[in-house]
């Protein structure tokens, strides 16, 4: 697929993998883009007439109402905005751990949600799901987060067939650590969210099914391909 004369949104443009991503679509020969944001006083200066600001919380139903109406013509949704804090699911007030459900799941559902109707009637259209690797398999420590990126890695297969024949894509983006604000405390080696930007503009260009676009993902993806097992003794730190 070539980005000419396509539009893309971006939700969480305004920093980390969002940002970056915006950034790395201007290097191709996109249309527009919509850079989502809650607040658009916290979006960059992209210095580039094709990026449009667009006030869009995937929390608040009425902001994804207004922001379809705003955004109709894009061709590329991705779901990027998303919030993870550290919980574990026995100790953790429950609120923390809904935090993270509400925003990376129900959030992306409701954008999903106001989006589809648009592509169905088109007939054509692409949603790409920034999931996580932990959307494959919990990571300690990220007890809501983990959980919240598996029902979206469900929903996202789930969509997958649901919207088989419609002209619709839909694709999964798997980041292993990224060394943005969101990833800050988890003590790993990050890649730079430039890299996994230029990795997934590529892959949603290829039409990618499944997008892993840093080396830690890569590796995590092949466990989780091919021994299921092994993934989860090594994420625990065991063996």
């Amino acid at each position: 697929m070539s980005y000419a004369n396509q539009v893309v949104l971006v939700s969480g443009a305004n920093r980390g993998i969002g940002a970056a991503t915006v950034r790395e679509l201007l290097k191709t020969d996109v249309k527009k883009i919509y850079a989502g944001a809650r607040r658009l006083d916290s979006l960059p200066d992209f210095g580039d007439a094709r990026v449009v600001p667009l006030q869009l919380d995937i929390t608040d139903q009425t902001s994804v109402d207004a922001a379809v109406k705003v955004a109709r013509d894009t061709d590329i949704l991705l779901n990027n905005a998303g919030t993870a804090v550290f919980a574990n699911f026995i100790e953790s007030p429950i609120e923390l751990i809904n935090g993270d459900m509400d925003t990376n799941y129900y959030g992306t559902l409701r954008v999903i949600r106001a989006f589809t109707p648009v592509f169905e009637a088109r007939k054509s259209g692409t949603i790409a799901n920034v999931i996580s690797v932990v959307g494959l398999t919990s990571a300690p420590g990220l007890a809501g987060y983990s959980a919240s990126k598996a029902a979206l890695q469900s929903l996202t297969q789930t969509l997958r067939v649901t919207l088989k024949g419609s002209g619709i894509k839909v694709l999964g983006i798997y980041p292993g650590p990224i060394d943005t604000d969101l990833a800050k405390d988890i003590p790993m080696q990050k890649a730079t969210p430039e890299h996994a930007a230029e990795q997934i503009v590529k892959g949603i260009a290829a039409n990618e099914t499944y997008i892993f676009p840093d080396p830690a993902a890569l590796h995590i993806g092949n466990l989780w391909a091919t021994d299921g097992k092994t993934l989860d003794t090594a994420l625990a730190g065991e063996g």
